[in-house]
C-alpha cells in the first residue's frame, strides 16, 4: 500500500450497494468533501436503479454535503481498461457483499460496512429522513475512522483487518465480515 515516491498520494475509494441508490451515494459524497485532498471517491451499484434517492439528497445537503451530480451507475463503469484504478472498495450493502463482484484493476483492499437500507424504511417522510440521518451518521463515523488511520504505513494484512473492523462498528446491519 505505501509508496515511498508518492507520500502525499490520493487514494481511490469505490463505495457498493446493489442499487447505488442511498448508502453508496451518501458514502461517496460523506468520503468527497471528509476525505478531500486524501481520497478520491465513487460509488456504484451491481443492479443501478437509474436515480439517486430523493431522501439521500436531501439530508447530504442539510448536512452540509456535496448533493449535486449524483447519478447511479452500475459497478461495471469501474471494472474497466479505462476506469481509475481504485485502492479500496466497499460494499455497505449485505446483497451487494453477498454477490460476485466484477475484477477490480489494481488489487483493492475490500471490506464489508454493511447498514440497514435506509430506502426500504416505510411510514412517513419524517421516519424515512429519520432513517437516512442514522445511515450517514454510520456511515460518516466509518469513514472518520478509516480516514484516520495511517493508511500508507500499514502492510495490507493489517490494513485489511481494521477495515474489517470498522464494518461490524454501530450501525452493522449483519455480522458478514465478507470481502466485496
Amino acid at each position: 500500500m505505501s509508496d515511498p515516491d508518492q507520500p502525499n498520494r490520493i487514494f481511490n475509494v469505490l463505495f457498493l450497494c446493489t442499487g447505488n441508490s442511498a448508502r453508496s451515494i451518501l458514502a461517496e459524497s460523506i468520503a468527497a468533501k471528509d476525505g478531500a485532498g486524501r481520497f478520491r471517491s465513487f460509488s456504484a451499484g451491481s443492479q443501478p436503479k437509474g436515480e439517486v434517492n430523493p431522501f439521500a439528497l436531501k439530508v447530504l445537503k442539510n448536512f452540509d454535503y456535496p448533493a449535486d451530480g449524483f447519478r447511479s451507475k452500475s459497478w461495471e463503469e469501474f471494472a474497466g481498461p479505462d476506469a481509475p484504478v481504485m485502492d479500496f472498495v466497499f460494499t455497505v450493502c449485505d446483497n451487494a457483499a453477498g454477490e460476485t463482484c466484477p475484477v477490480w484493476p489494481g488489487q483493492p483492499i475490500t471490506a464489508h460496512w454493511g447498514i440497514e437500507d435506509p430506502a426500504a424504511v416505510e411510514g412517513s417522510d419524517f421516519q424515512k429522513e429519520a432513517a437516512f440521518v442514522a445511515a450517514l451518521r454510520y456511515l460518516k463515523n466509518r469513514f472518520s475512522i478509516f480516514a484516520a488511520l495511517p493508511v500508507a504505513s500499514l502492510d495490507r494484512a493489517s490494513l485489511r483487518a481494521k477495515l474489517v473492523e470498522i464494518g461490524q462498528s454501530d450501525g452493522a446491519s449483519s455480522s458478514r465480515n465478507s470481502a466485496a
